[in-house]
């Protein structure tokens, strides 16, 4: 009997241009497309950006996953995705899942793969990376990522935000990502650690309300949701400069 393949594939931060020859080529090719949703009432973000390559027979699934920290009823959902997609994998269909920027990349589907391993653990999977955020808004920024053997530091801006602060004061580029409604407390580290100025923040990379800012102090006073699919780069500081 033949058992189906799950594709993982990154859409890109938001250009539906940015997606890999090869995601495009199964996105048209796969009948069974899950995308993942915050809640009911919104739309798949990796959805809209992947549509374009759907085929007319393809049947979309999509998938909630809460905006929560209760980690009981985000792995309840987890279980759920992970069996829908391997009903249709045994039913010996392919199924693809679409995910923004690179899907191993502080990504929903870590957490599904992982699950659906749990679950089945001979699933037939392929990871297609994908264009990460990072890389969409240096491109955009003309911001170099990581010159001579300066270090790069990806990392999330948590509710505890020393984390960040340390890595502020360490020197090389700092990525911040998934600043949400932290961005006035994200500004007042960067000003603190006098980095503001060797900073850029880009949100909406690639879609209709894109933005690019080099002042960051023009940011202040913005509605809290303008940290939403938002990234900063910021050159700190080397020790001892």
């Amino acid at each position: 009997m033949k058992i189906g393949t799950l594709y993982g594939i990154g859409v890109g931060p938001g250009d539906p241009e940015l997606i890999t020859l090869k995601g495009v080529r199964l996105l048209r090719q796969c009948q069974h497309v899950f995308v993942p949703k915050s809640r009911t009432a919104a739309d798949s973000v990796a959805l809209s950006i992947g549509r374009r390559y759907l085929n007319s027979s393809s049947q979309v699934h999509e998938l909630i996953f809460p905006m929560t920290s209760d980690q009981a009823d985000l792995s309840r959902h987890w279980t759920a995705s992970a069996g829908e997609i391997a009903a249709v994998l045994k039913s010996g269909e392919d199924a693809c899942f679409l995910t923004l920027g690179d899907p191993l990349l502080y990504s929903t589907y870590i957490y599904l793969l992982r699950e659906l391993k749990a679950l089945w653990p001979e699933a037939g999977v392929v990871t297609v990376p994908g264009i990460t955020a990072f890389s969409a808004a240096a491109a955009l920024a003309g911001f170099p990522v990581g010159e001579k053997k300066e270090t790069v530091t990806i990392i999330p801006t948590a509710d505890n935000l020393e984390d960040v602060r340390r890595v502020l004061s360490g020197g090389g580029t700092v990525i911040l990502m998934k600043i949400g409604q932290r961005l006035r407390e994200v500004l007042n580290l960067l000003e603190e650690a006098k980095v503001i100025d060797r900073s850029v923040f880009v949100s909406h990379a690639g879609m209709e309300n894109e933005r690019v800012e080099s002042n960051l102090r023009r940011l202040r006073g913005e509605d809290p949701q303008a940290g939403y699919l938002s990234i900063i780069l910021a050159h700190a500081e080397e020790k001892g400069s």
